[in-house]
């Protein structure tokens, strides 16, 4: 796997290193051991598969708080979608920031979102699948969100959303900390 850092503190892109013969490839899709080679944490206790059938879907944008914070390492099977992370740890130096890429079946290209950060993206094309691996159980009490379109992070969705649930449409506008 190749790791290349984000503008987000602690936040990576991974990419395939493909092996390739005349069989097709073969390549590590993940390995906790490189992960914490690269001082990130590669406990998975879940993998989740997310089926969206209509292009410009917004899943997100989620994360969970103490004690139950995740990692997610994210990778879309089918289609395309636009991944994108907001770092929300107080004590960063890139604290409120946004990144967004990417990710396709094309590309095979994987992003790991630290703990903290708010997780979303939305599909590109008809029927994507997104499968991601994550560090914590699913802890409804510790589940929270912010807005897709909060102005207070001015994310560019590709698309006009099409599809979005109550839930993820209802998040409150962002209150930062003081710092």
């Amino acid at each position: 796997m190749v790791f290349k850092e984000t503008p987000l503190i602690g936040a990576f892109v991974v990419d395939l290193e493909e092996h390739r013969d005349d069989r097709g490839s073969f390549a590590r899709a993940f390995c906790r051991r490189e992960f914490e080679e690269h001082g990130l944490d590669g406990t998975v206790v879940q993998a989740n598969l997310s089926v969206n059938r209509h292009a410009g879907t917004v899943r997100g944008m989620h994360y969970q708080v103490p004690p139950a914070t995740e990692t997610k390492f994210v990778r879309c099977l089918r289609g395309a979608i636009h991944d994108v992370i907001i770092d929300l740890r107080p004590e960063s130096g890139t604290y409120g920031q946004h990144f967004g890429i990417e990710l396709s079946a094309e590309n095979r290209t994987a992003l790991y979102v630290p703990r903290m950060f708010a997780h979303g993206f939305q599909t590109l094309v008809d029927d994507s699948e997104v499968m991601y691996l994550v560090g914590e159980f699913h802890a409804p009490g510790a589940e929270r969100g912010v807005r897709h379109d909060d102005p207070a992070f001015g994310i560019a969705w590709p698309l006009p959303v099409a599809v979005i649930s109550d839930k993820d449409a209802a998040w409150e506008s962002f209150e930062p900390e003081p710092r």
